[in-house]
């Protein structure tokens, strides 16, 4: 069960954009795992993709056709990932974008395709293909809860949200949807996130939009360690709503990029509160940084412990796995003496050793929470991270263990 109340709520329509889910049978039986997004003529669009080395073949083809062309369709399946399939995996992708293409009226370049799946199997083309037809009968406006179920693979609920703001005095909407559960820590996860305005944004300025928006939010959760060879974010900005084309000299901008980025860091956050098998919701801020980057790498070093991770799970006030953790990030010269440690409000670590007023109790009722905060602070400087994690329980391992089967 996800950490919190996760009920998906109302997704409000974004003018230009019409979405369409259907079955076509790819892995799953009795749901829908096909998806196909129709974006109006003129919509501009910017994405963000894993770094994964092996990354597969559907964000091979996505990046090429992005460089070429902005699209009109975005062509998603789940149940099958299309990578560590080769030559044959890229060719299958190609081919969905030319089937697509050919029914819409479309250039093939102007198809983006994504997947989400198990690795190392090959797409089940044809049946994909052939349930193109429907999915581009059924395209509706308001069809945004029905696609965010079917882009599920082991995620247990839907996650999307909506935002609306005013640029140049007229209402503008955010829609985002996301899914992933596990293989999550984007270097952008195995994750796949879609957000779609009708404000009418500069293309370069809506790719520095995203990228910001990204940074701060599928950048700063961790559910495993694992980048995923799938990853993609993609915002569209179809224009519909009016006005002038917003960019950083525009009034409005920065109001605009603050939603995106707000949309995104909810979409991040369901992520983990859905994390597979989770039963905490962890934020780890690590504070007194000489930089952001050595934040982080403490952040991550004990985010993704698995040490840390069944304590939490346990409910076990084990804080020295803590402070080995912090210890073991590689931070150079690191002065311990000046290092505190918090769980919540409870000072467990006071200047590198246990606080002298530390009581078990006190740690006890604070990990037995479902959300609780690690608090390290290094006094080395100013810089200040934040990232979401999760615990490690036997779900998570008969979840990863069962995938395939």
């Amino acid at each position: 069960m996800p950490v919190g109340s996760l009920q998906l709520p109302p997704l409000a329509q974004i003018r230009g954009i019409r979405l369409a889910a259907v079955a076509a049978g790819i892995r799953y039986q009795g749901r829908d795992d096909l998806v196909v997004m129709e974006l109006a003529a003129g919509s501009r669009a910017a994405a963000v993709f894993t770094r994964n080395a092996f990354c597969a073949a559907p964000v091979v083809v996505a990046r090429e056709h992005l460089q070429q062309d902005m699209p009109r369709y975005l062509l998603i399946n789940s149940g099958n990932a299309n990578a560590g399939t080769g030559a044959s995996g890229l060719a299958d992708a190609r081919a969905c974008c030319q089937a697509l293409a050919q029914l819409s009226g479309c250039d093939a370049r102007q198809v983006l395709p994504f997947s989400t799946g198990v690795i190392g199997q090959k797409l089940p083309v044809e049946r994909l293909q052939a349930a193109l037809p429907a999915a581009l009968s059924a395209l509706s406006d308001s069809a945004w809860a029905a696609v965010a179920e079917a882009i599920k693979t082991t995620d247990t609920v839907a996650k999307g949200v909506s935002r609306q703001l005013q640029v140049d005095g007229r209402p503008v909407t955010v829609t985002g949807i996301a899914k992933g559960a596990g293989m999550i820590r984007p270097d952008m996860a195995t994750m796949l996130a879609y957000l779609g305005t009708d404000a009418d944004v500069e293309a370069e300025s809506l790719r520095s939009c995203l990228q910001a928006a990204v940074e701060r939010s599928f950048n700063r959760i961790t559910v495993d360690g694992d980048t995923s060879t799938n990853d993609a974010c993609v915002l569209v900005a179809t224009g519909a709503a009016g006005g002038a084309a917003l960019s950083p000299a525009h009034p409005d901008y920065p109001a605009f990029c603050e939603v995106i980025a707000q949309v995104c860091e909810r979409l991040a956050e369901l992520i983990v509160r859905d994390a597979e098998g989770a039963t905490k919701f962890v934020t780890v801020e690590v504070s007194g940084g000489a930089d952001a980057r050595e934040c982080l790498q403490v952040a991550y070093t004990v985010a993704q412990s698995p040490l840390v991770k069944t304590a939490l799970f346990a409910s076990d006030p084990n804080w020295g796995r803590i402070l080995a953790a912090v210890g073991r990030a590689g931070l150079r010269d690191l002065d311990v003496s000046k290092v505190d440690i918090f769980l919540d409000q409870v000072c467990i670590v006071r200047q590198g050793g246990v606080a002298p007023d530390y009581r078990e109790a006190d740690g006890q009722r604070v990990m037995n929470q479902a959300e609780i905060l690690i608090d390290i602070r290094l006094g080395r400087g100013g810089a200040r991270e934040r990232v979401w994690t999760s615990d490690l329980s036997h779900e998570y391992v008969r979840i990863n263990a069962e995938y395939r089967s």
